[in-house]
């Protein structure tokens, strides 16, 4: 019984697992700081397809921007509707919904200044001259941090805190709803 036994000791163990668990606390922040980052890219593509949807409603249909998500986007499968305009299927189902939510960001639009347009031309009364496209983090601090907004002028604006802003008015302007800073900036 002289055969000296092989295997770890408890303190070998012990350190071991003190090791990994020090990994483990520098790398777990990183990852959701990544998965934030992440979230807000697809929350910036996600506000550039929705103004690129609106300039191709006002343009196609020559009756102002859209008042809604749904009127942009539509059920899938469903054809666009010729009468109302209401699912221009402009946007992808995953925005049939107002506020519709994508990858941790809630995304609404807001319309202002009501275009008069006769009914024949449009079939809605619900479109507008001007636009908000909002995204806000579903979760501040766990899904994103910043909102972004575009509206009319094409200009991506970015708030640093994660609240949906749209003035009481509503649908203006991003500056207007109190975005003041330019992504690009």
């Amino acid at each position: 019984m002289n055969k000296r036994q092989k295997g770890f000791t408890l303190i070998e163990l012990l350190i071991v697992v003190a090791i990994i668990l020090i990994i483990a606390a520098i790398a777990i922040p990183n990852l959701l700081r990544s998965r934030m980052a992440a979230n807000e890219a697809s929350a910036v593509g996600s506000i550039r397809t929705i103004s690129t949807a609106q300039t191709t409603y006002n343009s196609t249909y020559s009756c102002g921007f859209a008042g809604t998500l749904v009127e942009l986007s539509g059920a899938a499968g469903a054809a666009p509707s010729a009468a109302t305009y209401a699912a221009s299927q402009l946007l992808d189902p995953t925005f049939d919904t107002d506020p519709a939510v994508k990858s941790g960001y809630e995304f609404e639009v807001k319309g202002g200044s009501p275009v008069t347009v006769p009914t024949n031309a449009c079939g809605s009364t619900t479109d507008d001259e001007t636009f908000d496209a909002i995204g806000s983090p579903v979760t501040e601090g766990t899904t994103g941090t910043r909102s972004f907004c575009d509206d009319e002028s094409g200009a991506i604006m970015f708030s640093p805190t994660g609240a949906i802003l749209f003035s009481a008015v509503g649908g203006v302007s991003c500056s207007g709803d109190g975005f003041a800073q330019n992504l690009g900036q």
